[in-house]
């Protein structure tokens, strides 16, 4: 992709997931993830039905009489996004692939976190961390996520989401909201998972295709694993074939599913035809 057609592009993506930020998300993302931290701002003199776990007890030994510590909530975020580059990816039977219904939900919450004054950083994940950018604030900085979700090229088509998990909690000190952006297509991320649902607010956003819950009866169907590369001759008129198909599928969907759940994390299904704008609205009503 040249530079032209590359900036066009993102051109195109601001344009359309800024004003659903703008319009749309912005204060529902501010309600749903505000500020869960506390800092100190003040101390006032002790009033009836203060904590008394909040007196401080240097300044009352000073005036000799009761002062207690007020806080406020931290207003500022950190937002970081988890994006799958896995091979898995590339794959769509609509109008879209899965990687662009990615990239402009990614935009979408990049943007909306731009707009609460928030910083974004990214994290570009295959079987390894491929890229990490670090959280930053700023209309440049998120457009240089949404440059690098255009055009970056994995080192790898395979997934290991465990080991993107452990990268964030190895650069991620401080609590964050996190949104993991995937097919799923993947397992063996419960250890993980449930270590970095502890330490910060983690949403994970499952992007799949319709073909991917059934397989037609097409014949004999030459199918490539887009992460192993892997080619073979499919019996698509068998229904033993179709039904393992779709298991294969369910299965990780409600590995999807209960892993999050079991972690404290939030979780968002969303099929490539279908409007993320609402599945992303109907989340943060009901998160806030």
């Amino acid at each position: 992709m040249d530079t032209k057609e590359l900036l066009k592009k993102v051109r195109k993506i601001e344009i359309k997931t800024r004003r659903l930020s703008d319009h749309i998300f912005g204060g529902e993302y501010h309600s749903t993830f505000k500020g869960r931290g506390m800092t100190f701002s003040e101390v006032r003199q002790y009033q009836f039905g203060d904590d008394v776990r909040s007196i401080d007890w240097n300044v009352t030994a000073r005036y000799n009489e009761p002062y207690v510590k007020v806080f406020e909530e931290e207003r500022e975020l950190t937002m970081m996004l988890m994006v799958d580059v896995s091979g898995s990816e590339l794959f769509g039977t609509t109008n879209q692939f899965k990687k662009e219904i990615i990239t402009e939900i990614s935009a979408t919450l990049a943007f909306s976190a731009l707009q609460n004054n928030d910083k974004a950083g990214v994290l570009l994940f295959s079987d390894t961390v491929e890229l990490y950018i670090p959280p930053k604030k700023g209309k440049s900085h998120v457009l240089r996520i949404i440059r690098e979700l255009l055009e970056f090229k994995p080192k790898s088509n395979r997934t290991d989401l465990a080991e993107a998990l452990k990268f964030l909690s190895s650069v991620m000190k401080k609590k964050a909201i996190v949104f993991v952006l995937s097919d799923f297509i993947t397992e063996d991320y419960e250890k993980t998972l449930k270590i970095a649902g502890n330490k910060h607010d983690v949403t994970g956003i499952r992007v799949y295709d319709a073909r991917e819950e059934a397989i037609p009866n097409l014949g004999m169907v030459q199918m490539e694993d887009a992460e192993t590369g892997t080619v073979r001759l499919v019996n698509t008129q068998s229904k033993t074939v179709r039904q393992a198909y779709s298991d294969y599928h369910r299965e990780r969907q409600d590995y999807f599913s209960t892993t999050f759940s079991k972690s404290g994390c939030g979780t968002i299904s969303c099929r490539v035809d279908e409007s993320y704008v609402k599945k992303l609205l109907g989340y943060f009503k009901r998160r806030g």
